[in-house]
Order: C-alpha cells, then structure tokens, then sequence
C-alpha cells in the first residue's frame, strides 16, 4: 500500500509540474479540423505546411516534404503555389479561398491587414503612412516603385509640393502628420491654408481643411492621383455599349462599327462573316481551330515564341524565345514551309504588325529595345532604346499610335507615334508586371495584362478612364497571350494548361475553351474586321495621308512623309531604295474602286485602238514583232502581284517601236 501512494503522489506532482509550466491546462485539439503542435498547442489544418509557422515551435512547418512549393511561398489546398504577398490580400488567388480562410474578414472596398489586424479604407493603402503592423499596406510592389521615395526634380509639377532639400512629394501628402519630405518641410506651416498657394496641386477644387486639405471635383467628373480630375465617360464608367456610343444631348444611343451586326436580344456585336478563328503556341507548335471548336489542327511543328499575324494574306510571323531569327508561314498554303524574313541582332520578345504600312516591330527584353521592319525584311532599324526589360507591343496604325509595356524596376505602359516620337507615359502606378498588351480597336482601348498583380485592367488609349476587367480567378497565374474580340477577352496560362476567356466589361462569363495544353504560349484571334483598311496616317505632325505615305528605314529614325504630286514627288528614284509607298486610302473604299476601274477600262482601250492602228497603218511597210514582256510572278506572299506603279503600256510599245524602226 506505501508503494501505491507513492506511486500516486508521483504521478499528481508530475501532473501538477505539467500544468505550471504550461500556465493553463491544454485540452485535446479536434481530431479532424486541428492540428496538435509538439508543445500541446492547437492550430487550424488548414494553416499546417502553409509556408508560416503558427505553432511558436514551428512544429506545424517541421514535415512538410510533400508540399511542393518553394520558399516563399504558400501552399493553396488546390496545390497551386502563390506568394506569401499574395496572403490575406482580399482576393482569391488561391481559386479555392484558403489563402484567404484565416484573414480577417474585411468587407469590400477595405484592404485586409491580415490575420488578426485591422481592415483599413482604402483611402489609407498607398498613403506613405505604414497603418498595418507588417507594413503590407505600403510595400513598394502594392504601391508601385514610382511612389517609394520622393524623386528629385529642379522643378515639380503643378501638383506636387517642393521639399527645402529640392525634392518633390505629392502635394495631398502636405500636412498629414506624417513627414514625407526627408527633411520635414512638408508639415511646417500648417496652420496655413495650403489652397492659397496654386490651388493646393488641385486641378479643380481645392477644400481647406483645419490640417491638410482635399482635392474635389465637379458632378460630371472624377478624382484620379488625388489631386486631378478627368471627365466621367457615362459609357465607359458603366460599360453601357459593347462597341460605339453615340452621344446625343443627355442621352446615348449603342451602334457597331463597320463590319459588325448588333444583336437585336443582347446589343452585342457580332462580327460579320465567317467564324473567327484562334492561333495559339504551345510546346509542340503553332496550333489553329475555330473559337467554337475544341478540335485545332497544327500549322507548324515548331517551338515558336512571340507570335503576330497579317489577316489579309493569312501569314504569321514568329521567332523562337531567346533567338534572332523571324520567320514567316502561310496558314494556308500547303506545305506549309517556314521563310526566314530577317536576323537581328537580339533576341525577340513580343511582336505586332501594322497592316496599313507593311511594318514589323518587336521588342528585346534583354536589349531595352523596340524595332522595326519591312515585313519582308528588306530593312530594318531600332526605334526606341534605353527601355528597362520592354515585354510586349502593340500597334494601331489607324491612329498612328504605338504601344509597350515594361517590366523592369519602374514598370510601366507607353505610347509613342509610329516613328517612335511624341512618347506619352499611360500607366505608371498600380502596376508590377505587365507582359501582355492588346487592343480593342472599336471601343480604342488598351488591355494588359499584370503578371505581379496577376489581373488584366484596359484603359483610353489617352490614359485614362481605368479599370481591371478580370481579376485572379485561379487561371490568371502566367499568362502570355492576350486578345480582345468581340465581347470577349481572351488568353492563355501556363499554370492551369488551359486557354480561357471571360466578358471584355465585367470578367463575367468565364469560360475555359481549352484545357490540358501544353506549354501554352501566345495567342490570336483572326478575322478581317480586327484589321480594318483605313487611310494611313503619316507624316508629322500625325495627320491622315490623302496621297502617298513613303517610309523610310534608311536614314536614323524612319520617316514616314505624306507626299502629293504638287510637292514634287514625279521620280521615283528621289525615294531612297529601301522605301515603301503606302496608298492614301484603301482599295475597300466602293467610289474609289469604281474611278479605278473606270481608268483601267479606258486605258485598255486606248492601248488597243493603238495597236489595231498601228498594225493597220504600218503592215505594208514591215511586219514589226514586238517583244513580250512578262513580269515573273514573286514567291514572296508578302510582295504585292500587281505591275509597278506608273507603268505606261503605250509608252512601252512605242519606245519599242521606235528602237524597231532605228534598227533598219
């Protein structure tokens, strides 16, 4: 009996030890939806192998051989990988919301500090003041590199205010309690009232405030950058009209562009013709199908990179990731053989091609450079340089405008005529990663795609008027294709294997068309009303050409120059040799196509009445035999058939004869 009691009061002192170590008693966690930690402690399963030690031993990242994720990283239950910036952000990067499970929950419009932390107005994310314990609501990818430190200028803008040490600061960060300028001069003097100097940086209204003050605007505009205002498109704000909207004193009416229907039932519209068709790359080659086919069929078996097309002769162009070479390959033509258009000296990142000019322009992300091309390839030059990591292009050569993204340190979208002049900065805020540009050419919007924030956003082709479209639905991870058709944007990522599209307005009406795909690399979407013929606009400043627009690879920077009969321009060999002549307008123009035929009828005629009374008048003297002529038919798809402009045929015969009749 001793020995019991001692072996009782053994075990209950044990127990008691336990117990004041610990402070409390650890109950038993939940068998199924908890997860003990080596000192007794319970979390959630769903935080176990997520990348974070929640157990204070760290026991919960101690096994985790099965995660596939590196360091960095967190592990969705859907076994996709996501960056641990991406946790606790609001969104559902995860396609399953377990890397959103254990945040706090914030209502919309509010940014989640994470687990355990506040919910913060968005007013307050971004605004050089850290609210969030981690600092989350001001890093520099969420609030974009440009807004990190104030920059050094000899004179700042009209919204932003002068630091003593020289540096300029938004002028909205003037006297918020917090010191932005390095030297404190932003929160000196704030008994003042700061509208009364140019306004307070307000485009518009400038309201005081007992510290600091505000900008505001009008009923019919907005506030952008906190200080400037800009015009409130009803159209655009509510994406109202899929295409055109025709303004009419307070009201609007929605119509198509030319070669659109509406649809009576839904105001969609639809492109007329035959069905559009999808080109898209993927590790085994350039592959084509219908949009509402899951078949496709393979153009070519290559492992291509950047990929850009010529719809009204149906060729691509494409160059493999990493290489110097562009080639060329009908869509049509069978078999389909690959023709070497040009080397260049770096390697090829995006391409685009203006089909009014016969042009090609690529970027080099290694480089910094934008270039371009005769699409045959008989010249080429860099454009623009200097550009850190340019990851796509785009081009509209209705409007003579063209379109890069960049990567690099201080990302950013821009835009510049089409001899690379009149460079205008579009977005450089709220961006990280873009690597994917494509335009809507009805409603003249510019969509991209943001690999870091891993959404595609659309803004006026001015700048303005922004908005994301789509945003991380779990296929949104690596995305390299993009295209607008229709009401439909479309893209492919590498991630999920699939090829996908949602509404151009809302990211609505998600759709995988196809899945399981290889690698998939660049996509496009073909039918001739994504390149309209138009006049070419030309010359500087940019203006639409009536006559001929001539380009010019030769001399340092291309010049494009609209050119008429009354300047002078009756040589032909006043042009350099590796120029091209564009026509003023297209040959789709029905009036222009009728005064052409009709020369052509008359011409015909009169070269036959010629030679009938040539024959007629000359036979008795001597039987003259004219040469034949024929102009060997080019194997180059991209070299036009038609004879050479100015070529006189009674010209020809009658210097023929002349020499004919000398000769005796």
């Amino acid at each position: 009996m001793g020995h019991l009691g001692a072996v009782f009061l053994l075990v209950v002192g044990l127990s008691f030890h336990v117990w004041g170590a610990a402070g409390h008693f650890v109950p038993a966690c939940h068998q199924q939806r908890e997860f003990t930690c080596s000192d007794g402690a319970c979390i959630s399963t769903l935080k176990v192998c997520d990348g974070h030690a929640d157990c204070e031993d760290r026991s919960d990242e101690l096994h985790c051989s099965h995660v596939w994720c590196t360091k960095g990283e967190f592990a969705c239950q859907s076994r996709r990988c996501i960056s641990m910036d991406y946790l606790c952000n609001g969104v559902d990067d995860c396609a399953d919301g377990s890397d959103e499970t254990s945040c706090m929950n914030c209502t919309t419009g509010f940014f989640s500090c994470g687990p355990s932390d506040a919910c913060l107005p968005r007013n307050r994310v971004c605004d050089r003041r850290t609210d969030c314990r981690d600092g989350r609501d001001e890093t520099g990818e969420l609030c974009g590199l440009a807004q990190t430190l104030p920059q050094a200028s000899p004179r700042c803008a009209a919204s932003e205010f002068p630091c003593k040490n020289g540096h300029c600061i938004r002028h909205i960060w003037r006297c918020d309690q917090s010191e932005d300028c390095s030297d404190g001069s932003d929160e000196e003097n704030c008994d003042q009232d700061e509208c009364l100097v140019n306004n307070g940086g307000c485009s518009h209204y400038c309201v005081d405030q007992p510290m600091g003050f505000f900008c505001s605007c009008p009923d019919n505009m907005k506030l952008v950058s906190d200080s400037q205002c800009e015009e409130v498109d009803v159209c655009l704000e509510r994406d109202t009209c899929d295409q055109l909207c025709v303004h009419n004193n307070s009201s609007f009416t929605c119509e198509c562009q030319e070669g659109y229907r509406m649809n009576a039932t839904t105001g969609e519209c639809k492109a007329e013709g035959d069905e559009a068709q999808l080109v898209f790359t993927t590790s085994k080659g350039i592959q084509l199908k219908n949009i509402s086919s899951s078949e496709y069929r393979e153009v070519a078996p290559h492992v291509p990179g950047p990929l850009a097309v010529m719809i009204s002769n149906r060729t691509l162009y494409w160059a493999q990731q990493g290489r110097v070479s562009i080639y060329r390959i009908s869509m049509d033509r069978k078999p389909q053989e690959n023709v070497l258009v040009l080397k260049v000296q770096d390697s090829v990142t995006s391409m685009a091609v203006d089909w009014i000019h016969q042009l090609l322009y690529w970027t080099s992300i290694e480089r910094g450079w934008v270039s371009v091309a005769f699409l045959d390839g008989s010249a080429h030059q860099r454009l623009i340089t200097g550009l850190d990591k340019p990851s796509a292009v785009a081009v509209d050569p209705l409007r003579g405008l063209l379109f890069w993204a960049e990567r690099g340190g201080s990302p950013k979208i821009e835009s510049a005529g089409l001899d690379g002049c009149d460079r205008k900065a579009l977005v450089t805020s709220s961006i990280r990663q873009p690597v994917a540009l494509s335009l809507d050419m009805p409603r003249q919007l510019l969509y991209w795609f943001d690999e870091g924030m891993r959404r595609i956003s659309r803004v006026n082709l001015d700048g303005r008027q922004r908005k994301t479209v789509v945003e991380s639905n779990g296929y949104l991870d690596r995305v390299f294709g993009l295209s607008v058709f229709e009401g439909f944007v479309y893209w492919s990522d590498e991630v999920t294997r699939s090829i996908c599209r949602a509404n151009k307005h809302n990211g609505r009406d998600f759709q995988v068309l196809l899945s399981n795909v290889t690698s998939p690399g660049r996509v496009l979407i073909i039918h001739p009303v994504l390149q309209p013929k138009g006049p070419s606009v030309c010359g500087r400043p940019r203006a639409v050409c009536l006559h001929e627009c001539v380009i010019d690879l030769l001399t340092q920077g291309p010049k494009f120059s609209c050119v008429s009969p009354e300047t002078g321009r009756n040589k032909t060999e006043e042009i350099p040799a590796i120029s091209r002549a564009v026509p003023a307008t297209a040959l789709s123009d029905p009036t222009f196509v009728g005064i052409l035929s009709l020369i052509v009828f008359l011409s015909v005629l009169l070269v036959g009445m010629a030679v009938w009374w040539w024959r007629k008048e000359l036979q008795p003297y001597r039987s003259l035999t004219v040469p034949s002529f024929s102009l060997k038919e080019s194997q180059d798809p991209l070299i036009s058939q038609e004879p050479p402009m100015g070529l006189d045929t009674h010209m020809v015969k009658e210097t023929l004869l002349k020499r004919d009749l000398d000769g005796e």
